[in-house]
């Protein structure tokens, strides 16, 4: 790495007594206060590039250990009940600075928002568009006044959660429902900064999905990032709810990362 990049000239070992994840390395430690997880490749490839799991870890996770596979990193913050709020996006520069300095890994990070971790990689990607690679996402919360808010408060079609409201208004601040719904910096409403650094975005989701509704979510992000002119591709699982989550053929997603971090000459 050229020095004065904040790129580790020699990468530290990750901490933690190595377990097995799908049959490949993982460690587990704590960066400040926070558990993390790393799984290593074999052959990490070049710059050591990396993807960003936002929630879920190991949940419909083919595509994560494809890339594994593949020779890139996995990595994951526990920061739960967050939604991606202002305090997660704190966490993840800490983490993100981590990553690089200790671990020397890639700059740019590649994101897999899966349900609600599409609050958090989106966040992320629109605070930080010169550190995002670029972001998958699998039918993705977009907008938590559709999800968790919904039916529930009147503010999508979709069910809704008391229980998930609660903890969002406490992990924003918002002192009431109003004040929640009046936010402006949903993701859905602040795509502009990663169309202007031409992220691209992959959008996998069910157009029956009964949880996090895609014509309010997934669908909508699709429509305005064309519309700003930002690269954006989409597939779209005819009939299919909010679960299963992931493709049955997950190279798509291998491929979006792959060209994201190797453009065509």
């Amino acid at each position: 790495a050229l020095a004065g990049d904040g790129l580790a000239a020699d990468p530290k070992p990750f901490p933690g007594a190595p377990t097995k994840w799908q049959g490949l390395t993982r460690h587990d430690f704590k960066v400040g206060e926070y558990d993390a997880t790393v799984v290593v490749p074999e052959r990490p490839l070049a710059g050591r590039p990396w993807v960003w799991r936002g929630e879920f870890l190991g949940a419909f996770a083919d595509c994560d250990a494809a890339l594994v596979k593949a020779g890139w990193h996995l990595a994951y913050l526990k920061v739960p009940d967050l939604f991606g709020s202002p305090k997660a996006v704190k966490q993840w520069e800490a983490f993100h600075a981590a990553m690089l300095k200790d671990y020397g890994l890639h700059p740019k990070p590649g994101l897999i928002g899966l349900s609600r971790g599409g609050l958090y990689c989106l966040n992320w990607a629109a605070a930080h568009p010169d550190r995002t690679l670029a972001v998958y996402l699998d039918n993705a919360v977009c907008d938590f006044k559709s999800w968790p808010g919904g039916q529930l408060k009147k503010l999508g079609t979709g069910k809704g959660s008391e229980a998930e409201w609660k903890k969002l208004l406490a992990a924003y601040d918002f002192k009431s429902d109003d004040e929640a719904i009046a936010y402006k910096i949903n993701p859905v409403d602040n795509l502009a900064p990663l169309a202007k650094a031409m992220i691209p975005l992959l959008l996998v989701y069910g157009d029956k999905d009964t949880v996090v509704p895609h014509a309010e979510n997934s669908e909508l992000v699709y429509d305005r990032y064309k519309a700003l002119g930002g690269p954006v591709e989409r597939v779209v699982k005819p009939g299919q709810d909010h679960h299963p989550h992931g493709l049955k053929d997950v190279t798509p997603v291998v491929k979006f990362f792959t060209e994201a971090l190797e453009p065509k000459k």
